[in-house]
């Protein structure tokens, strides 16, 4: 585990259950200062109380990534609390309607793009500040499968999430002068509530794929909680300074980016391989 994360005050969104709880158990035993951020109290005090009893320290912060008040409120607790914002990691998020468009609901589309992209736009606005004004922050926003490759029947999220890979890259071009980097990573296939939605949805709705997918990640657990919390360490840490406006995959080759320089048409939403 870096050292340089030690101490380090980090914001997690998402924070009560998958990925953002997995991030925040990781984080908080690397030894950092982690805001577990959610919308279900239950949730986040269970959170918290895993990770102080394995030595942890943690932060609850009850909050709708939708509100951006509450979200500019959390980050001033964080600072009052913490004495700063080192790093924000994005991972709130909801898989939106499952089933062909014209079959779905507008309200729960506009509810998912709500939540997985305005909510990003309004945590970065919040937490960029403190940042700019120290000019030094980490902001890792987490994508998903379809941000990266067509996933019919899962219009929402994935449109949803591929909109947070173009605004990561755009917002880092924004902030580059200012000493903060902001990457998108794509955690790979776990074991989530996700995964039990997609598997109620059934085959009509979700589609053969996903459904097939959605079993093998219910029987295998998908990605370890270890190989996603190493990639998302990496980005948080000094080491990944030179990178930023990028997309990382916890299946690519990222420890030998430490030392590369990186081709401009790699790593992006476009995912264009190396040949």
């Amino acid at each position: 585990m870096p050292a340089t994360i030690k101490e380090k005050s980090v914001l997690i969104t998402g924070a009560g259950r998958g990925i953002g709880k997995r991030l925040a158990m990781g984080f908080a035993q690397a030894g950092a200062r982690v805001g577990l951020l959610a919308r279900s109290q239950p949730e986040l005090d269970l959170a918290k109380l895993e990770i102080e009893q394995a030595g942890g320290n943690a932060l609850r912060i009850r909050a709708d990534v939708r509100d951006l008040e509450q979200m500019n409120a959390a980050v001033d607790r964080m600072r009052v609390v913490f004495g700063g914002l080192d790093v924000l990691i994005a991972a709130a998020g909801v898989p939106g309607p499952i089933g062909p468009l014209l079959s779905t609901k507008p309200a729960a589309w506009k509810e998912a793009v709500e939540v997985n992209l305005i909510g990003v736009a309004n945590t970065c606005r919040a937490a960029l500040p403190p940042m700019v004004e120290k000019r030094s922050g980490k902001i890792i926003l987490i994508a998903g499968a379809g941000a990266s490759f067509s996933r019919p029947n899962f219009t929402a999220y994935a449109a949803s999430k591929a909109a947070v890979v173009r605004f990561a890259e755009c917002l880092a071009d924004e902030v580059r002068d200012h000493n903060v980097q902001v990457n998108a990573m794509i955690p790979g296939g776990s074991y989530t509530y996700m995964t039990d939605e997609i598997l109620h949805a059934g085959e009509e709705r979700a589609g053969r794929k996903e459904i097939e997918d959605a079993q093998e990640v219910r029987l295998t657990g998908g990605e370890s909680p270890e190989r996603q919390t190493h990639l998302a360490l990496f980005l948080a840490s000094e080491r990944s300074n030179h990178i930023s406006g990028k997309l990382l995959h916890v299946n690519d080759d990222w420890k030998r980016l430490e030392q590369d320089n990186m081709r401009a048409d790699l790593y992006t939403l476009r995912r264009v391989q190396k040949v």
